[in-house]
């Protein structure tokens, strides 16, 4: 039994001290350069924004915000204007469920293009 316990306590110290050794760089690390990286995180208000833009073209395109729960809204986006896909009928259906805690310019917003609250 001694014997199994030293073996343990070589065993679990070597993987300590070899998974230590693994997370430490090395000397020729090299950071991402700029055009690398992953672009900055969107805010809340951000999303928020898009999602309303999203909200307002399907309202100008159907004249109303009866969007079914799965309905996927794809708009052009960004600096670059690529085209992305956004789940407005989800968004919509958690901003009437939000509705006591959004914001009055908010409510405004999205009432003045139609959105039936209950």
């Amino acid at each position: 039994m001694a014997g199994w316990v030293w073996w343990l306590r070589r065993a679990r110290t070597a993987l300590r001290s070899r998974t230590v050794v693994d997370l430490v760089p090395s000397r020729d690390f090299d950071p991402s350069a700029e055009e690398e990286k992953p672009p900055p995180r969107r805010t809340q208000a951000e999303k928020w924004a898009i999602n309303y833009a999203a909200a307002r073209e399907f309202y100008e395109r159907e004249g109303h915000l009866r969007v079914p729960r799965k309905h996927i809204e794809r708009i052009a986006v960004g600096d670059d204007r690529a085209e992305r896909e956004f789940r407005l009928g989800a968004w919509i259906g958690n901003q009437r469920s939000r509705a006591a805690t959004l914001t009055p310019e908010r409510v405004e917003l999205l009432s003045a293009i139609g959105m039936r609250w209950s």
